[in-house]
């Protein structure tokens, strides 16, 4: 992080939020929290402080955590791993879009055309992806392989499919938040050129 920092890449502050009955109460462990921290931290090349929670499946609970993390932690980029189906207990989108100032619909779209080349239940998904503030708040899979595959895309596919993530760093600059840089060997940011600036000294 102090060498990042230091090469003039912005701080971030990212939230992790694990929607679960099951792995909050203890039954089993859970994956969706350490799939989502492993490939952001391999994509990022910035210094990153995580805010993470595991919680049950409540949307007072969901909606209450994304207003937390958001307003108090002030995480630039929150992502939320479970509860995107049709099941009755499965209400993040609900718990989602209570807290958002604007919807971002492509972000959900197309996570289901990615998944919909695995899975024809992908159209059972969802996801969707809100703004809150400054903060940009996306719904993810609950499966780590699904979850890496709609941030990262299909780029060997054929067709290649692009991953959301790619869109996420020009989207948190629109909305005032700080300069994200990727590692292209795993996820090339795409900004216009006239938005790309090169890292400034001593980040921020």
């Amino acid at each position: 992080m102090t060498d990042a920092a230091a090469s003039g890449f912005d701080p971030v502050t990212i939230g992790l939020v694990s929607v679960s009955d099951r792995a909050s109460s203890g039954v089993y462990a859970d994956q969706g929290i350490p799939a989502l921290q492993d490939w952001l931290a391999r994509a990022l090349k910035n210094p990153v402080t995580w805010v993470t929670r595991l919680i049950p499946d409540e949307q007072d609970h969901i909606s209450a955590t994304l207003r937390e993390l958001v307003d108090e932690a002030r995480c630039d980029l929150v992502l939320t791993t479970g509860g995107t189906g049709p099941a009755p207990r499965d209400v993040t989108p609900e718990a989602t879009l209570a807290v958002a100032h604007k919807e971002m619909p492509g972000f959900g779209e197309q996570m289901r055309q990615i998944s919909l080349r695995f899975v024809p239940t992908a159209i059972l998904s969802r996801q969707v992806a809100v703004i809150r503030g400054k903060a940009l708040i996306i719904n993810l899979p609950g499966q780590p392989k699904a979850i890496a595959e709609t941030l990262q895309g299909l780029p060997d596919a054929n067709p290649p499919a692009h991953g959301i993530f790619a869109a996420v760093p020009y989207c948190i600059d629109l909305i005032g938040g700080p300069y994200l840089e990727t590692d292209e060997t795993v996820c090339k940011a795409f900004r216009p050129k006239s938005a790309v600036r090169a890292p400034r000294p001593g980040g921020g």
